[in-house]
């Protein structure tokens, strides 16, 4: 599957723009830390991509969202190594994150988002506008962005890369697209 047959995909299953966006932002760090450790670029870039491709129809249901999205991604015949990542970035599942994908995808989805809160307490609500400390700062306030769960976000370092570094390549590339993102 190429990138935009992925990205037409994405949008026939989400209508939330905000949350195409945040898919958009995943893709992008994930294809950094690819970059980074040596991987494939595309690939990690469409498991980004894709891993809340089932969330519009699992919504009320936690406990089904990623393994219908792996199971549309396996039906289609993606790459078996996205399939896997997708349906493991969901914690509820308790399935191991045994690939660099894996906890590249499982890490980057909370960071994300606490990326985009960080930049919009920001007077002029730009990712251009904040730095690494910003966020870090942001990450060390409990009551701020909870939905953006710290330990799963610390969890980069199972990836064998420091908080700081992880939360500033990721910030970078957010910013690289930060027309993309409305940010």
């Amino acid at each position: 599957m190429t990138r935009d047959e992925a990205y037409a995909l994405l949008k026939e299953n989400l209508h939330n723009k905000n949350l195409i966006k945040h898919c958009l932002a995943v893709e992008a760090v994930m294809g950094k830390l690819a970059d980074y450790f040596g991987e494939d670029r595309e690939k990690w870039g469409l498991a980004g991509l894709l891993h809340d491709i089932d969330y519009d129809q699992t919504a009320g249901e936690p406990e089904k969202h990623s393994l219908l999205g792996a199971e549309m991604l396996e039906e289609m015949g993606i790459d078996e190594e996205i399939v896997y990542a997708v349906e493991a970035h969901n914690a509820i599942h308790g399935l191991p994150r045994t690939k660099l994908i894996d906890k590249a995808l499982y890490a980057s989805d909370p960071l994300t988002g606490l990326i985009v809160a960080a930049a919009l307490i920001h007077p002029d609500k730009k990712l251009s506008s904040i730095d690494t400390d910003f966020v870090l700062n942001r990450y060390g306030e409990k009551s701020f962005a909870r939905g953006a769960d710290r330990d799963v976000i610390a969890s980069c370092s199972e990836m064998g890369i420091e908080l700081k570094e992880f939360i500033g390549l990721s910030l970078e590339t957010m910013q690289e697209i930060s027309t993309d993102l409305g940010l």
